[in-house]
């Protein structure tokens, strides 16, 4: 869908935990010294959340910074999506916690999205279709996680914890959004049945025929349909479970390692599930100079991918030397823990 109307992102922030793990440590607590495992996965460590961080709370400290970088009455946000596969509660909308934490207006529209880790960019596209429709001013998409892995497992190396919040309209853009495309399969790569804790994933199955077939489909296809080459965009953001997916499947699709490389914070704090590609896109726009091509793809299992095409304005460089609280900078303050606090946290969650 190629947009004809100005639409875009107004405003955004992002939360991580304040404390983090490093792989050696967890390969330490594992009697897996030099295993190899953090190498390949490229994650020297992740985000952990405290005992009292959860997805809303997340939530709630992302918005709060978007809401705070917007010169836009928050009154006139009309709506609020948030995506997530870690909700708190089972039956319990995480989207009315945020909303009355952050006093909000009580006749927005909500709702909780699952898709695995496309759960954010779903919400990020039903903020943009709301916006372009007219239905609202601006709406608020939220995708954030903490994510869970059976101690022991592959997924112990990555499961990380994070939120990013994006505020879409059609005024004072930061970003503008050109188009965006969507792509699925009834793929089953990776599962967490009800009641279970934990979830299953069926290991090297996830990579071609989940991964890479998905975000390979939705890049060509939104690609084609703007009729741009890999070389007409300046920076690439792919789904981050690791660093080597992304790497390859850039690879694949005839992009650099220089347009990717902004996007590559999964080293520092993991695979944030639904909060990973954005927390990457938030990256990027950090630094970003003006009329710079961004290309997006989100994977989530089960399977789908969304892909974006975004062009940064003039006002998000202006806009930035007002702000604190960079990913940069909220990476730069992570606090290593023990394994020992790192499983007294995760318990708990």
């Amino acid at each position: 869908m190629i947009f004809s109307k100005p639409v875009g992102i107004i405003s955004y922030g992002t939360a991580l935990p304040t404390q983090c793990i490093l792989s050696s440590e967890i390969e330490n607590a594992r009697n897996q010294e030099h295993s190899g495992i953090p190498e390949s996965l490229g994650v020297s460590q992740k985000t952990v959340p405290n005992i009292d961080e959860d997805t809303i709370t997340l939530s709630t400290d992302a918005v709060r910074q978007a809401l705070s970088r917007s010169s836009q009455d928050s009154n006139d946000v009309g709506a609020i999506f948030i995506g997530s596969e870690s909700h708190p509660y089972a039956v319990k909308p995480s989207s009315t916690i945020v909303t009355e934490a952050l006093n909000l207006p009580s006749t927005m529209s909500s709702a909780d999205l699952q898709f695995a880790c496309k759960a954010g960019t779903a919400a990020m596209q039903l903020c943009a279709s709301y916006v372009a429709a007219d239905i609202h001013r601006s709406c608020i998409s939220v995708g954030a996680d903490t994510a869970q892995s059976h101690p022991g497992d592959v997924l112990e190396f990555t499961a990380g914890a994070g939120a990013a919040a994006y505020i879409l309209g059609k005024e004072k853009l930061l970003a503008t959004l050109l188009a965006t495309s969507s792509v699925l399969s009834d793929t089953p790569d990776f599962w967490r049945r009800p009641m279970q804790q934990h979830p299953e994933h069926a290991g090297r199955f996830s990579g071609e025929p989940g991964y890479f077939h998905h975000i390979e489909t939705a890049a060509k296809n939104l690609l084609q349909e703007v009729g741009l080459q890999p070389n007409d965009i300046d920076y690439c953001i792919f789904h981050t479970p690791n660093t080597k997916f992304p790497q390859t499947v850039a690879k694949q699709l005839g992009f650099s390692h220089k347009q990717l490389e902004k996007s590559l914070i999964v080293n520092q704090i993991g695979n944030t599930y639904a909060a990973a590609a954005l927390l990457a896109l938030a990256n990027v726009l950090d630094t970003a100079t003006s009329h710079k091509k961004i290309l997006l793809v989100s994977y989530g299992s089960g399977a789908g991918s969304d892909a974006f095409l975004f062009e940064t304005t003039p006002l998000l460089v202006k806009a930035r030397r007002t702000w604190t609280g960079f990913v940069s900078e909220q990476i730069a303050q992570l606090q290593p823990l023990s394994y020992q606090q790192y499983l007294a946290n995760t318990q708990r969650h």
